[in-house]
């Protein structure tokens, strides 16, 4: 391991602790004044969505040798998910939660999908770094190793996020 992967794995861990506690501290303040950004939750899901879509895109593009397009989508879908992230907090910060009405099975399938996205979502955090720095090395056999993991996380923490929304829509 060089000293620049040394020093990237320092910014991995760091931001792998950081942006989850952040998001918990964030998820505590109600920023006063501030009209609500009830408007987000669609945009965020469709951000999701459009992740999911790049995610398998991009993985038909490596398949096919294409790398610069698997290497510029999996870029946009780092983009996404930050622009994801921001919006999720700015509008928890100006908006009370939703609570899910849903009843019988259907609310435990809501909660079995919400909590396994929430808990990958902060998973998924370290891997796609790892993940990314990995092919920016050009460390490519163990990109490609880790990519087998990342690529399901981060699918399914995208699609579950679509999922939850579309569950919780009926009771914004």
């Amino acid at each position: 391991m060089n000293e620049i992967t040394k020093k990237y794995n320092v910014w991995i861990w760091v931001l792998s602790i950081v942006i989850p506690v952040a998001v918990a501290v964030l998820f505590t303040i109600r920023i006063p004044g501030v009209e609500r950004l009830g408007f987000l939750p669609p945009i965020y899901a469709s951000i999701n969505a459009l992740t999911a879509f790049l995610l398998v895109v991009a993985f038909i593009m490596i398949k096919q040798g294409k790398i610069k397009i698997h290497e510029a989508l999996m870029k946009t879908c780092i983009v996404l998910s930050v622009l994801f992230l921001l919006m999720y907090v700015a509008y928890h910060m100006t908006s009370d939660s939703t609570s899910y009405g849903g009843e019988g099975t259907m609310r435990y399938v809501y909660f079995f999908i919400l909590i396994s996205h929430i808990l990958l979502s902060i998973i998924i955090i370290p891997f796609v770094l790892i993940t990314y720095v990995r092919a920016i090395s050009g460390n490519f056999p163990q990109h490609k190793k880790i990519a087998r993991i990342t690529f399901p996380l981060w699918l399914y923490v995208a699609v579950t996020g679509v999922i939850v929304y579309l569950m919780i829509s009926p009771y914004y």
